[in-house]
């Protein structure tokens, strides 16, 4: 049953979910948000990447955290260091994205990825380049400027 036939039925956006049967709300209004959250604890990490940098933090635990979080949640300490990784790795997965969440919906389709770091920091970056790319391929980060204006980072077939 369709959202628009679960309305006329019974008068509500109801549909029973597909595999389960379980009725579920189906909400027929465009969510919009904006929202502002604090980066005063990892602001260093935006002056790296003006610097062509790719920061992260490290913990007195040993743990490393991209992107960088200022507290630990394994040991409950806030004494992080702040460590410049290394910029080339493997990549160990893609996607591309066809169905775009709206706020991306002025972009192409477009391929997002994971690699591991030589450093062995596993990071998730939008993917510059043929898609066809396989797993085990080099890649770098690359500092760009997005559409939208401000710097961010990218994986890019090396």
């Amino acid at each position: 049953m369709d959202v628009k036939e679960a309305i006329e039925k019974t008068g509500f956006p109801i549909i029973p979910d597909e595999k389960s049967g379980v009725w579920q709300w189906f909400d027929v209004r465009e969510l919009k948000l904006r929202y502002i959250l604090s980066v005063e604890g990892i602001k260093k990490f935006y002056e790296g990447l003006k610097e062509g940098k790719l920061l992260a933090t490290k913990c007195k635990c040993g743990r490393i955290f991209f992107p960088p979080q200022k507290d630990c949640p394994s040991c409950m300490k806030s004494e992080m260091e702040w460590i410049e990784l290394k910029k080339e790795g493997v990549l160990e997965t893609l996607t591309v994205i066809h169905v775009r969440p709206t706020s991306f919906s002025h972009y192409d389709p477009y391929a997002v990825g994971i690699a591991r770091l030589d450093d062995g920091v596993r990071i998730l970056a939008w993917f510059r380049g043929e898609p066809k790319l396989k797993q085990g391929q080099r890649v770098k980060v690359e500092i760009v400027k997005r559409k939208e204006g401000y710097l961010s980072y990218e994986l890019v077939p090396i």
